[in-house]
């Protein structure tokens, strides 16, 4: 359903994941940018398909403490993903 590339396979090494933490090992490996952008958009994708309001889109991704024009560009492509999803 998503088109994001999406790493929350388990494995023995990762513990949980957090939508706003992402993945947490417990040898505390860090994420490469684009996996944690990955997930960001996979989790704001979620969101906005339960509840489509750009308000609340945009409050999520602050929570994730990102820079406004970030949080701008995540609401852009998470809103095309979503008209892609909702056109099939």
């Amino acid at each position: 359903m998503f088109l994001f590339n999406f790493y929350d396979t388990i494995a023995s090494n990762w513990l949980f994941h957090n939508p706003l933490t992402f993945l947490v090992s417990e040898k505390n490996e860090i994420m490469k940018s684009d996996e944690k952008r990955s997930h960001r958009l996979n989790y704001l994708l979620k969101c906005y398909l339960i509840n489509p309001t750009e308000n609340e889109l945009f409050q999520r991704a602050k929570q994730m403490g990102v820079t406004d024009s970030t949080a701008k560009d995540y609401i852009r492509t998470v809103i095309i993903q979503a008209q892609k999803i909702h056109s099939k």
